[in-house]
């Protein structure tokens, strides 16, 4: 039987993973989770954005002064005696 050099694609691998029994596709998962792990291990760690760093566009980050304000803003009229 003559072998093609194509390229196995993830859509390949998930269409015949989807043809074996249960039990086959946990000892497929069981053959390839320790390889992933090893793999991911050997990552460094992806560096994260703070929530700071995502909102940075929007302006300054409000200063302790301007939360302070902000609360007492908020809590001024409460309780109220109208409800």
């Amino acid at each position: 039987m003559a072998r093609t050099d194509r390229t196995i694609t993830l859509e390949d691998v998930v269409r015949l993973a989807r043809q074996l029994s249960p039990v086959d596709k946990v000892r497929l998962i069981e053959q390839v989770a320790p390889e992933l792990e090893r793999e991911l291990a050997d990552q460094p760690p992806a560096a994260g954005l703070s929530l700071l760093g995502a909102l940075k566009e929007y302006g300054p980050a409000p200063s302790e002064a301007d939360i302070d304000q902000a609360r007492r803003e908020v809590w001024a009229n409460f309780p109220r005696d109208d409800i």
